[in-house]
């Protein structure tokens, strides 16, 4: 299979694994919703026969309402985002903020592992020009791999970091790295770390992965 194809099929994956766990967490929060308006239709019912209605209740339901409703536009605002993915081909981006989209799109997934994730960000943008949706499907496969090199610690580092040419995205604290990294980078990875001109080394003493990635992908073109 040649590396476009490989590249698609990796790239149907990825948008069917988010789109799956994101409508999913709607379909919850949907029924969610529906139980609280269901209870305050109870409440009616219960007022028309002369039980006395209590407003608090009401407030306290219409309340987890609203916040369900804002949770859902979040999730929203964030698979829209994510759709825009593919607008342009390379463009520039900044990497904490698509370590944060990909990390919040697959919360969900993320969560089913029982890991904790620690984000570092540092006060400096990290901006590079590249290929946005390669980059988060890149991102999510070193992600899910990264879950599985967690160890019993069950806690997993992140940051980006912008250097003079490149910038580099961490994983650390992969105290099961030894044990995972014989079938990684599979050809998926290698596939995609290819067409964004981007490297992956893990340092199994550091226990850490680290993918490098060049500041602008159109000078390597």
């Amino acid at each position: 299979m040649s590396k476009y194809n490989i590249i698609s099929e990796s790239g149907l994956e990825f948008f069917g694994l988010i789109s799956a766990s994101v409508s999913h967490d709607i379909k919850n929060i949907l029924a969610i919703i529906n139980e609280k308006a269901g209870l305050i239709d109870d409440f009616i019912l219960m007022s028309e026969k002369g039980s006395p209605l209590n407003p608090e209740r009401i407030k306290i339901i219409i309340e987890n309402i609203t916040k369900q409703v804002q949770r859902a536009n979040g999730i929203v605002n964030n698979i829209n985002k994510f759709a825009h993915s593919v607008d342009n081909y390379v463009k520039i981006v900044e990497l904490n903020e698509i370590l944060n989209l990909v990390i919040k799109l697959s919360s969900r997934l993320i969560a089913m592992r029982n890991v904790n994730l620690e984000i570092r960000h540092t006060e400096e943008m990290v901006n590079i020009r590249t290929s946005p949706f390669f980059l988060k499907n890149l991102i999510w496969l070193c992600l899910d791999f990264a879950l599985n090199a967690a160890g019993s610690s069950k806690t997993i580092g992140i940051n980006a970091i912008r250097l003079e040419k490149t910038a580099k995205i961490q994983f650390n604290q992969l105290d099961n790295l030894t044990n995972v990294s014989m079938t990684f980078p599979t050809e998926k990875e290698t596939a995609l770390l290819n067409i964004l001109h981007a490297d992956l080394t893990t340092d199994q003493q550091a226990k850490e992965l680290l993918i490098t990635l060049p500041g602008d992908i159109n000078s390597l073109v």
